[in-house]
C-alpha cells in the first residue's frame, strides 16, 4: 500500500493530498530511509515523522484497503514521541 493512503486510511493525517505534501517536504522516513509518498508500505515497517515540533515513531501493525474509523487505530502502533527543540 502507498505511503499517502496508508496514512489517510489509519487517519494519522486527514486528507490524503496533504499525507503527499508532507512526504514530498521529507518530513517522513520509512525504515530510516526518507520516503515518497508512493513509496510501498509492507507490516512492520517503522515510520517517523514530523508533525511541527514532535517526531512521533510508529511501526505498521496492519493494511487493510478499508477500515473503520473505529478500528483506525488497529493500524499502527505508536513506539515513540518526543518533542523537537529548536
Amino acid at each position: 500500500m502507498r505511503l499517502d493512503k496508508f496514512l489517510k486510511l489509519s487517519r494519522i493525517i486527514k486528507r490524503r493530498t496533504l499525507a503527499k505534501e508532507v512526504a514530498d517536504r521529507g518530513r517522513i522516513t520509512v525504515n530510516g530511509n526518507q520516503a515518497k509518498a508512493a513509496t510501498k508500505l509492507a507490516v512492520g515497517d517503522e515510520l517517523t515523522i514530523r508533525f511541527g515540533q514532535k517526531l512521533v515513531t510508529l511501526e505498521v501493525t496492519d493494511l487493510r484497503e478499508n477500515v473503520k474509523k473505529q478500528e483506525a487505530e488497529s493500524l499502527y502502533k505508536i513506539i515513540r514521541e518526543e518533542k523537537i527543540e529548536e
